[in-house]
């Protein structure tokens, strides 16, 4: 610890007597010595430590003695089980293999017990609540038993927390933690699935502090609070982190937790710098006069260190700092997260948004005030549904709030995220204890239950029709009568002249900020009336019915705008609408960069803006329903069917094509400054559109070189040139498109933490092997063998030069669209020559079995090389007539 948190020399070495030395070298081993727990000790009403397997206790080096099985035999109701021990290599091996598992646990892995048929643990509780239920698991190697193949579910009384589970790497530990609520007697059961077996190395059964657990957390996206949490739920650990600080073992932890270092979950390395203070500095203090924050929270090490911002003024307010995780789908979590202000110099000087999946969870956060001092411990839990966690991924992010004064930077001092039991009870699958099935679908309705459902949607959806009618009426044109059908004012609105009439003197104070100036003396958006906007003005009711009031079932989509749905208007036409987050001012910019650049386009591969909707505070963009989704679903993180090397082509050229026409064939060329294969989506036949112009600009004029302006786009797509000098140009945007290549070609993730740390870059990982020659290793398996080598090359040609460092360099899209398009044709040739083989070779049998000759009445002769083709073959003809665009 000493390299992480120096401390100042007071004393020069020259100046200490022979007395004093000891003495200081004493306090300083002192000082670095005692841990956080001292601070502030707990005692457990009930501390079940069994190290299974064991015929003598285990005492750890963080001062815990696990007892053995001899010992706590009494506990287990198990009539065939097995002790085994490990060999000492073994631990080795795997110890090399799990840095993140403490050196302090090793010996509990040493020794483990099997069972053969369902066993249980049964503990006598003193003091109902919450308590810690810690698992470990290491499947030895062993002449008689395959640990590797054990298969079996573990339940804690109501709740499941593993179902049909196995650990199938021989050099892997497993360690797992859970809060269960436990009273009375509490069992741990332990079921092996059919021909199968189970085993345990260590259990912990703790009492957790009442000061630990709060029953409430704040709802991400949503501006309710979520009740009764650790009264109804069960709850597993899946990340606990000293952010910006090394690992914490259990001799750090008054509860004997492990604090895993963040450098593994930072998806922005660059931009974050590690800060640290002596743990001494920390205070605690009332959490907002809600809970005793004491080191039971989290110990003084964790807030004394955090990870600020690397160079906040340049980044500007909305570069954010950004880990990311692998979660489990299907679950909700609560998301915790520790702040303690060890950088600022003054109170109310730092402010901070904070973020949980693109999505704003506190605005605008003033540390000092909620806690009255600096370098003061804080902390502050989320829940974030099921509904919102998306491609099995959390993204946590924190960063400037877009205010004129005060410090520009943002920090986070610890985090923890852990996953609440579902609907059935459990954390690891879809059955309940008793076995009974509560996954998706399994809530069957009664026939009066569907009955009454049916009659009730068809009320609303009456209402909801009547609503919009008398809306309609209400805002009828001038002279409407004096048309030729009821249905022209009823029917869509068209250009400035429904948008005039729209922007009524009720527009609300969001709206009014929206357009600022532009707002005319009439009353109305004079934004839409000087600049003609060709597309439908919806109704908030017309948008309610086409969701069925925003149902959630009807989400498709979640981003940090807000979520998407699929529309079905009357006449079933269908429309992804996207909706703002209502309980945010965050997109206010976006979603008016929208309208204005859509509003502006028109091209096959960008996608339409149908209309928009600003009533009631609402910002709704709707758009032409893509039904194929995004490109990225298409590639990984899916079960949907791979694309062929060719349909990929055609969609990186069809993008190309959209991202060629915003760059030169506008009145004023567009940088779209998002792009990445989550906003490219494909229609029901695979044609590729463009999508999301929140971020868009106007590209410099003739007499500037680029735009200066604030970073903003997608780690891992991000045009490093623009990173550094924050300077955008189209090159920022080719830059982006060559990762989007590499991804379509590889079929990963662009930035992957989990990986060592030259993977974790796809841009990087590609580079370095397409630079080796050796590309082959990394492209998808689905397609590999498919690819034509001259194809390759030339998508390969296009990829390496859109990456160039820096943009002078690097290709305009018109080029690399061409590239793309010869690749293209250079497929397609190749495939025509196989068939052409094919069908030749099919020929010549058909001639020698009426017996004439292989040879004779052919034009040419298929040759062994199959690049070689003669002039007067279909190929040849086909291959003469390239065009470049």
């Amino acid at each position: 610890m000493d390299e992480f948190f120096p401390r100042r020399n007071i004393l020069e070495p020259h100046k200490l007597s022979s007395f004093s030395l000891p003495l200081i070298l004493l306090i300083i081993l002192i000082n670095f010595t005692i841990p956080s727990s001292s601070l502030s000790s707990f005692s457990p009403a009930d501390n079940y430590l069994i190290d299974c397997g064991s015929s003598q206790q285990t005492k750890l080096s963080d001062g815990r003695t696990f007892k053995s099985e001899r010992d706590t035999a009494s506990l287990l109701s198990s009539s065939d089980d097995v002790q085994i021990s490990a060999d000492s290599t073994s631990i080795s091996a795997a110890k090399a293999l799990s840095s993140s598992i403490p050196s302090s646990s090793l010996p509990l892995f040493t020794t483990l017990r099997v069972f053969s048929e369902e066993s249980t643990y049964s503990f006598h509780i003193s003091q109902a609540g919450t308590h810690f239920v810690r698992l470990y698991f290491f499947p030895v190697p062993h002449a008689t038993y395959n640990f590797t193949a054990a298969t079996f579910t573990v339940t804690a009384d109501n709740y499941v927390l593993l179902e049909d589970f196995s650990v199938s790497d021989y050099a892997t530990f497993v360690y797992k933690e859970y809060f269960v609520n436990a009273s009375d007697r509490f069992s741990l059961v332990f079921k092996p699935k059919k021909k199968s077996f189970a085993f345990i190395n260590a259990i912990e059964v703790v009492s957790a502090p009442d000061s630990l657990v709060a029953d409430s957390a704040t709802a991400v996206f949503s501006s309710g609070v979520f009740n009764g949490l650790f009264k109804n739920y069960a709850f597993q650990v899946f990340y606990r982190l000293n952010v910006g600080g090394p690992n914490l073992g259990p001799e750090n932890d008054t509860l004997y937790r492990t604090w895993e270092s963040d450098s593994a979950y930072n998806a922005f390395v660059q931009g974050s710098k590690s800060v640290s203070v002596s743990p001494k500095t920390v205070k605690y203090r009332e959490n907002n006069g809600e809970l005793s924050l004491t080191p039971l929270i989290a110990p003084n090490w964790v807030y004394a260190s955090a990870q600020e911002m690397q160079d906040p003024v340049v980044m500007e307010p909305n570069f954010n700092l950004t880990w990311r995780f692998s979660v489990d789908q299907g679950f909700s979590y609560l998301i915790r997260m520790h702040f303690c202000d060890i950088v600022s110099l003054a109170l109310n000087s730092l402010y901070f948004n904070v973020y949980i999946n693109e999505m704003i969870a506190v605005s605008s956060l003033d540390l000092s005030s909620l806690t009255g001092a600096l370098a003061t411990a804080y902390y502050r839990d989320f829940v974030l549904d099921s509904a919102n966690v998306t491609n099995s991924s959390i993204m946590v992010q924190v960063g400037c709030a877009n205010l004129q004064s005060g410090v520009r930077n943002a920090i986070l001092n610890g985090l923890e995220i852990i996953k609440i039991s579902n609907s059935a009870g459990s954390l690891n699958g879809t059955f309940t204890v008793d076995g009974k099935y509560k996954g998706p679908g399994s809530s069957a309705l009664s026939p009066m239950k569907i009955v009454a459902a049916v009659g009730l949607g068809l009320a609303v959806t009456v209402m909801f029709l009547l609503g919009a009618v008398c809306v309609r009426w209400q805002r009828r044109p001038q002279g409407w009568e004096k048309r030729k059908s009821f249905s022209s004012w009823l029917l869509p609105l068209q250009a400035g002249y429904s948008s005039a009439n729209y922007w009524s003197s009720r527009s609300s104070s969001r709206r009014s900020s929206l357009f600022g100036s532009r707002r005319s003396k009439s009353g109305y958006s004079g934004y839409f009336a000087s600049s003609v906007y060709f597309g439908r003005v919806f109704t908030l009711g017309e948008l309610q019915a086409a969701t069925q009031n925003f149902d959630e079932k009807a989400v498709i989509g979640v981003g940090g705008f807000g979520k998407v749905y699929l529309g079905v208007l009357e006449d079933g036409t269908k429309l992804a609408i996207k909706r703002g987050n209502p309980s945010s001012e965050q997109g206010i910019n976006e979603f008016k960069t929208e309208i204005e650049m859509l509003s502006k386009l028109r091209h096959r591969h960008l996608v339409s803006l149908i209309g928009f909707c600003d009533e009631q505070s609402e910002m709704i963009l709707v758009y032409e329903y893509m039904a194929n989704g995004p490109l990225r679903d298409h590639l990984y993180g899916s079960n949907l069917p791979p694309l062929s090397w060719k349909q990929r082509l055609e969609i990186c050229i069809g993008a190309a094509r959209g991202l060629h026409y915003l760059h030169t064939g506008a009145a004023q060329g567009i940088i779209h400054r998002d792009v990445k294969t989550t906003n490219i989506l494909l229609d029901d036949n695979f044609v590729a559109k463009v999508a999301d112009f929140g971020l868009s600009k106007a590209a410099p004029s003739l007499d500037k070189t680029h735009v200066s302006t604030a970073v903003k786009g997608s780690f891992g797509y991000l045009d490093p040139e623009y990173f550094r000098r924050q300077q955008l140009t189209e090159k920022s945007d080719v830059y982006s498109f060559g990762v989007v290549l590499f991804e379509a070609l590889c079929a990963r993730t662009v930035i992957d933490p989990k990986l060592p740390r030259e993977q974790v870059s796809l841009a990087e990982w590609a580079m370095h092997w397409h630079r080796k020659g050796m590309i082959e290793k990394i492209i998808d398996p689905h397609i590999a063998s498919n690819i034509n080598g001259e194809s390759l090359k030339k998508f390969l040609e296009a990829a390496e030069k859109c990456l160039t460092e820096y943009g002078v360099d690097r290709p305009s899209m018109g080029d690399v669209l061409w590239n793309l398009e010869y690749s293209l044709q250079l497929q397609e040739a190749a495939s025509m020559q196989v068939e052409d083989k094919s069908e030749c070779m099919i020929i010549g049998m058909e001639k020698q079995s009426n017996g004439i000759d292989s040879k004779e009445g052919l034009d040419f002769e298929i040759a062994d090389d199959s690049s070689v083709t003669v002039e007067g073959s279909s190929l040849f003809s086909q291959m003469g007539h390239f065009q470049g665009r």
